[in-house]
């Protein structure tokens, strides 16, 4: 039997507003930008991708459940897109929880705060994923068996940490420089784990729709159903799972719906579903479909951004090792005060989209930063970003009486911006 195993991300950061050095210990709303219009405006963000993404695929996926009912997939949502979905767009958690009641969708485990914290702060990393799943219990009503990390960022030690955890499997990339001569089509156990499975994305099948589809330049453009099908079974020559890992948001806010994707995703799914030889999986019966083929090590971090596939989206220069440096130092104050609201901005501050827009990477990579960054540079985002710490600071210093009246200034050692 060839399996589909299509595993979607569904993420909307808090983007900081543009936070100037004259609003420190004046304004300790980072979030809410007044100007409706501005790029950090978070509700309008929010509200564009709904009508464009959200909700046209979900009524897509609704259809395909009732006319194809072999049709699952898996889905990770971040604690910051719950939030915001709860405020301006509630019907989408109302349909993922019908979907997840109704067996055909997996709530995947993650960081509540889309963090880097396992690189940081392992007792905060923790933290955010029980926080993460009590979340999903609350609102799904669905316990998280798999787990995947941030960006999917993966390495020996964090499948070690799932594995005591207890997760039954862990999803990574699938890159070659990973795999060795591994197809990526069969379940693996990673390096020293005794009861995890390891899932890796198939990145040439899953890129051709997210980011290939809409290229006419490209060689195959058009992509038809049947041709990708074609490819989807010639790949399972290699291992049943067909993983097909990408964000949720790559139909209709990433690839436009006038390209056709929506259409696309559905005859796929009707040609799939109706082939006696094909079926679809979710990630648990993934893991539970057969066991491990090899053992696979990665001593050094893999994610799925970028050519370099490692941090250096996030933590690639000083600015963004600066601004990290400085955010978790902070830890130790914020936690000793026990303050809610102030403890919410910390984590809602760790988000990896934050050091993302100061990527300063050139060529093609750097195209996708700027694309999704709100801020006019790199440079602008580190200055906000650091403003908002000193107003952090000052809150801090301010609860504790160790105020003196000066504006404080994070530790900044490689370089000052403005």
């Amino acid at each position: 039997m060839n399996s589909i195993v299509l595993y979607l991300h569904m993420h909307q950061p808090l983007r900081l507003k543009h936070y100037s050095i004259f609003s420190v210990g004046q304004d300790h709303d980072y979030w809410t930008e007044k100007d409706w219009y501005a790029g950090t405006n978070n509700e309008r963000i929010f509200k564009k991708v709904v009508e464009k993404s959200y909700r046209p695929m979900l009524a897509k996926i609704k259809k395909c459940i009732t006319l194809y009912p072999g049709f699952k997939f898996s889905l990770s949502i971040t604690g910051t897109f719950i939030e915001q979905a709860e405020k301006w767009a509630p019907d989408i958690l109302d349909t993922l929880r019908e979907f997840a009641q109704s067996g055909h969708l997996e709530i995947v485990a993650e960081t509540y705060y889309h963090s880097l914290a396992f690189f940081f702060d392992k007792e905060e990393f923790e933290a955010q994923v029980r926080m993460h799943q009590d979340k999903i219990k609350e609102l799904f009503g669905v316990t998280t068996k798999v787990f995947r990390n941030t960006e999917f960022s993966y390495n020996n030690d964090l499948a070690a940490w799932a594995d005591d955890y207890g997760f039954k499997g862990i999803l990574a990339e699938g890159w070659e420089k990973v795999l060795g001569e591994n197809p990526t089509n069969l379940v693996y156990r990673p390096e020293g784990c005794k009861n995890i499975k390891l899932l890796v994305k198939n990145y040439h099948l899953s890129d051709d729709i997210a980011f290939r589809f809409p290229d006419k330049n490209w060689s195959e453009w058009p992509l038809s159903s049947d041709k990708y099908i074609g490819w989807l079974k010639k790949s399972a020559e290699s291992g049943p799972l067909i993983n097909l890992f990408m964000d949720f948001e790559t139909f209709g806010e990433n690839i436009w719906a006038d390209t056709g994707i929506f259409n696309f995703f559905e005859q796929l799914v009707s040609k799939w579903d109706r082939d006696p030889d094909c079926n679809f999986l979710t990630v648990s019966e993934a893991c539970d479909s057969m066991e491990p083929k090899a053992e696979i090590s990665v001593p050094w971090t893999v994610t799925w951004a970028d050519t370099e596939r490692d941090l250096t989206a996030w933590l690639g220069n000083s600015m963004q090792h600066e601004a990290m440096k400085n955010l978790y130092d902070l830890k130790k104050d914020i936690m000793a005060l026990g303050d809610e609201k102030l403890t919410r901005d910390w984590r809602l501050l760790q988000t990896s989209d934050h050091t993302y827009y100061m990527c300063t990477k050139f060529f093609n990579d750097g195209s996708v930063h700027s694309y999704f960054s709100p801020y006019d540079s790199p440079f602008d985002a580190f200055l906000y970003y650091m403003n908002t710490l000193r107003d952090v600071r000052l809150r801090i210093d301010e609860k504790t009486g160790k105020n003196d009246g000066q504006l404080p200034k994070p530790r900044v050692t490689s370089m000052e911006v403005r």
